[in-house]
């Protein structure tokens, strides 16, 4: 080492019949010895989880995010004389099953990925990113380079499994020689070194990108139900891969606009799961059209097949309560899957639509039920007003006003809610302990006949009073019953609700009164295909439809006009989102309000630039007007360089 070196000449030279030049060269030594001994250490390298992933018949390695790789390699050096253990990874999207090194979807169909424990990479000369080595041979790797740093003897071979070479020069050089076969003009093989690979060590030395990882908590889940066809966009993608780009751009707006709240933990995040219907209905119905289908413009013909007649499968009646079904049993089948992997989770559920599927979520959701449960759950509710909200019930031929609140008089033309009430307006109350005995309600109550009453041990006087009450009651509702429907107008003609109303009848009933009932129901009969629409498990919060032709859709069912106070039976809240450039997408807002024009609301992009399409409204100038602003800007820098250096 040169400057030591020097330093002790310099001491010899100054004394030389000392003896202190000699202490100083200890000293120097015992210097050399510890910068020595810092160089040699050998520190072990720290791994990192990646997973394999197939794109264009070539394998592509992605790393885990690092909270998942720590909790990986945790359970990894914790469970190793352990049987198999089970990891869930990327917000319980994925279970890793250590033993046997696979990562598995947890809430959809897709095939098993590799995964890896890595710490030593390559990359050819074609590869874009590194690659990493097998485990065991990565662990022989590092044994040679723990003993290369400890006795600082580098050039060291290794051997690889496919009788490659790698040689390690130094720590910053690492090669890994790729012998490529040639033949030679009399036929024989040679085998001749190509260009080396380059060799990395430990993760941080690739320039991986490896995400930060998702929130904890989850505030809402939304249910994402595809078009038609099962390609999803233009470029092709899976429904897999569209909604997780829709998880992502979640991710970096929370991180964009509610960086603090989130740091705060004030918020979680949004979970996105797919609901694949497509797969499905083709799953039979393909063989038969293979069987129809001409040979001609066969890729044509094979796309028509599998994305636009699938427009035709839904108005079918046999192929739509294969889709509805699908979608149904689907939604609830992640709702319960969900909610046993996230016993925690209180947010609510939400579910969007594009294209069909927008059209499909929307049969299904003005088919959905008020069933008492969810009445009760809305008890003490207000309205606005103040006043509390009343809901229709069915109860045979009687249809009783429940309140849901405050308790209202009763009158003569709005009955109580219960038997202790209807017996006080009456004056006989005297006879409640009859009707409790029997465990009657109001529905029982509208079953009885004046046998029944009499078995019970109600005398005739009572029991002429009771029968006179229903009857009246009765009739009440019945002269409501025959008031014109105005919540869906087909042309100039209003539909009229019949004198014995079934089902469906007391569906469009409730839409006739949206004042009276906040529970209204779609009637199925106008322009629906015939189905038999399934209950989902769970009501959602809100319904966005993406580029939907549920406008479209409702016209050729011969609805012109939906009543503005009509509102989705368990759904709160309803937003079409459409791009004004979506050959698919119809608006919505006409058949509500035929009478006023407005403009759709423009929404920002999520990244504050301008939209394609208002980019290309803008006027471009023409050829002249370039040509001339370029020659003024020319004219001016000459200007200024010949000011300049004169």
């Amino acid at each position: 080492r040169p400057p030591a070196v020097r330093l002790g000449r310099a001491m010899s030279a100054g004394e030389p019949h000392t003896t202190e030049a000699s202490p100083s060269l200890n000293s120097s030594s015992s210097f050399e010895a510890v910068e020595i001994d810092t160089a040699n250490k050998y520190e072990p390298v720290s791994p990192h989880w990646f997973y394999c992933k197939e794109a264009d018949s070539r394998e592509k390695w992605i790393p885990f995010s690092g909270p998942d790789s720590e909790k990986l390699e945790h359970f990894y050096q914790s469970s190793k004389d352990c049987e198999e253990l089970i990891v869930p990874t990327e917000g319980g999207r994925y279970d890793v099953y250590l033993k046997k090194r696979l990562r598995c979807a947890v809430y959809w169909e897709e095939e098993d990925s590799e995964v890896r424990r890595c710490t030593w990479f390559y990359k050819g000369e074609k590869d874009n990113k590194y690659i990493p080595y097998s485990e065991s041979f990565s662990e022989e790797l590092e044994e040679t380079y723990m003993i290369c740093v400890t006795l600082d003897e580098w050039k060291k071979k290794v051997e690889s499994p496919s009788r490659e070479i790698i040689i390690l020069h130094n720590p910053k050089l690492m090669v890994h020689y790729h012998p490529v076969a040639i033949t030679d003009d009399w036929g024989a093989s040679a085998t001749e070194q190509g260009r080396p690979r380059t060799v990395k060590r430990g993760v941080e030395n690739i320039c991986a990108e490896i995400p930060s990882g998702e929130p904890l908590q989850i505030d809402h889940l939304v249910f994402v139900v595809h078009g038609i066809g099962p390609a999803c966009d233009i470029r092709f993608r899976s429904l897999i891969q569209c909604v997780n780009d829709f998880r992502n751009v979640s991710l970096s707006m929370l991180q964009a606009h509610f960086k603090k709240a989130q740091e705060q933990q004030q918020i979680g995040r949004v979970e996105f799961l797919p609901v694949n219907w497509h797969s499905t209905l083709h799953t039979g119905v393909d063989v038969d059209l293979e069987r129809i289908t001409l040979p001609s413009i066969n890729r044509l013909r094979h796309f028509i097949n599998d994305t636009i007649l699938d427009v035709f499968f839904y108005n079918s009646s046999t192929y739509c309560q294969t889709i509805v079904d699908t979608v149904a049993t689907e939604m609830n089948r992640l709702y319960l899957l969900f909610l046993q992997r996230n016993p925690d989770f209180k947010g609510g559920v939400s579910i969007a639509g594009h294209s069909l599927g927008s059209l499909i979520l929307f049969d299904l959701l003005t088919n959905q039920k008020c069933t008492a449960e969810a009445e009760d759950n809305n008890k003490g509710k207000i309205s606005s007003n103040g006043q509390a909200d009343f809901r229709l019930h069915v109860t045979s031929d009687l249809l009783t006003e429940q309140t849901l609140g405050s308790h209202r008089p009763a009158s003569s033309e709005e009955g109580p809610r219960s038997i202790k009430g209807i017996l006080k307006e009456l004056q006989l109350s005297e006879y409640y302990s009859v009707f409790e005995r029997e465990h009657m309600d109001t529905e029982a109550l509208a079953l009885c006949t004046e046998k029944e009453l009499k078995e019970m041990g109600i005398p005739l006087g009572p029991r002429m009073k009771i029968l006179h009450y229903l009857k009246n009651k009765s009739s009440n509702q019945d002269s409501k019953r025959e008031r014109p429907a105005a919540a869906w107008e087909d042309g100039d003609v209003t539909r009229e609700a019949p004198a014995n109303p079934t089902n469906g009848d007391v569906k469009q009933e409730a839409l006739a009164n949206p004042t009276k009932s906040n529970c209204q129901c779609l009637d199925v009969v106008t322009g629906q295909v015939s189905a038999n629409y399934p209950q989902l498990m769970y009501k959602p919060q809100i319904f966005f439809a993406f580029g939907s032709p549920i406008g479209m859709f409702l016209t050729v069912r011969g609805i012109k006009r939906i009543d503005p106070k009509y509102s989705l039976p368990t759904c709160k809240g309803f937003f079409h989102i459409f791009h004004p450039f979506d050959p698919v997408a119809y608006r919505i807002e006409p058949l509500i309000a035929p009478d006023v024009e407005f403009e759709p609301m423009l929404l920002p992009h999520h990244k504050g630039r301008k939209r394609m399409h208002l980019g290309k409204e803008e006027p471009v100038p023409s050829s002249d007007v370039v040509l001339l602003n370029a020659y003024s800007k020319k004219l001016c820098i000459f200007r200024w360089c010949s000011n300049t250096f004169r």
